[in-house]
């Protein structure tokens, strides 16, 4: 299963709005099978895996990270095809949420005269697949923060400069999480102040870049930026309260008009909802420090990457978060660590909110 899961690890990025789902059949001990969602969903991770097993499969085990789908969708549901293979057992990680499934696929299997187990790896499966399972369950997808700071938790100093805090190994760790992300998204005052690119530009996951979204009040972004100029390239939405961006369309970006919060500003709520509906389940939001705040003030911050580089710039420099409403301990946002991992001179901490 643990293998599976690595494989399922693979998708990330790449098959919304479908899982990241995995699949490896054994025979006699010997993996015969392996598979993953492909790029786009589709085919799923059960096909592909029996296709490699061939007449291998029958009597053999797959150990799947997601209940196998039971509905007819742009596929048939792949609990026929474990069925029609022979497969004799079927370990499932975690239950599918997803109301057309949502423990059918099991009890298909049983029906057919499989034996099935469950539950195995399920804390992993399910934190795998979060995104999958927030957007079906809460219209959301799954919000990440990324945070590249000094020990004391700014993000430039007093006079702006921010190029570079943390070093080339972290910075290239970054561009990987832009690639397992589904959409990436900073606020106007970033985009103006660094004028990104917002792509994965790591040797080989260049077609891994994602959606790129920035949330801009007043529509104060240029057709004269890099994210303007390239999203005939890379698919770049704009959500705003503000009327125009004829400009901007122009160059091929999208201009998404929403709700307003008490602020006057984009509601992140109705963002993340209208993500959603475009199939997004994984989020990465990059800055800036306004940005951040308002989804932790929201309650919509689910993970955090925390990069730290070994230096202090002082109370002048920038801070990497704005001011919180909470007034006390037990109002503030909460989280708990799930990773550490040494990049160079530079520390990254993974969080996930407490719950």
């Amino acid at each position: 299963m643990r293998h599976a899961l690595v494989l399922a690890a693979r998708g990330l990025g790449e098959v919304a709005p479908n899982p990241a789902v995995g699949c490896v059949i054994v025979k006699d001990g010997v993996v015969v099978g392996r598979g993953r969602t492909a790029k786009g969903g589709r085919p799923h991770a059960e096909p592909q895996a029996l296709a490699e097993a061939g007449d291998a499969a029958r009597g053999a085990t797959a150990y799947v990270t997601l209940e196998p789908c039971s509905h007819h969708g742009h596929t048939p549901p792949c609990v026929s095809a474990l069925v029609a293979a022979g497969v004799a057992r079927v370990v499932v990680a975690v239950e599918d949420p997803d109301p057309r499934v949502n423990g059918e696929g099991v009890a298909w299997l049983r029906a057919a005269g499989v034996e099935v187990t469950t539950g195995v790896c399920e804390k992993e499966a399910a934190a795998l697949n979060a995104g999958f399972f927030l957007k079906v369950q809460t219209g959301r997808p799954l919000v990440t923060l990324k945070l590249a700071q000094s020990l004391d938790g700014k993000i430039a100093t007093v006079t702006g400069e921010s190029q570079w805090i943390t070093s080339e190994t972290a910075r290239a760790y970054g561009q990987l999480l832009r690639a397992r992300h589904d959409a990436i998204l900073i606020g106007v005052g970033t985009a103006l102040a660094d004028d990104p690119s917002l792509t994965c530009r790591l040797p080989g996951l260049e077609d891994r870049s994602p959606l790129r979204v920035v949330l801009d009040t007043r529509l104060r972004l240029t057709e004269w930026s890099k994210l303007a100029q390239t999203a005939q390239e890379v698919p770049t939405l704009v959500y705003t309260v503000a009327d125009g961006g004829g400009a901007l369309e122009a160059c091929g970006v999208q201009i998404v008009r929403v709700a307003k919060d008490v602020a006057g500003r984009p509601k992140l709520e109705t963002v993340l909802a209208d993500l959603a509906g475009r199939g997004i389940t994984r989020l990465l939001v990059e800055g800036g420090a306004a940005l951040h705040a308002a989804f932790l003030n929201g309650g919509l911050a689910d993970r955090l990457e925390v990069f730290s580089a070994p230096m202090i710039l002082g109370a002048a420099g920038l801070s990497s978060v704005e001011t919180l409403a909470a007034f006390s301990l037990n109002e503030v946002p909460q989280f708990v660590i799930t990773g550490r991992r040494s990049l160079g001179p530079d520390l990254l901490v993974s969080y996930a909110r407490r719950v």
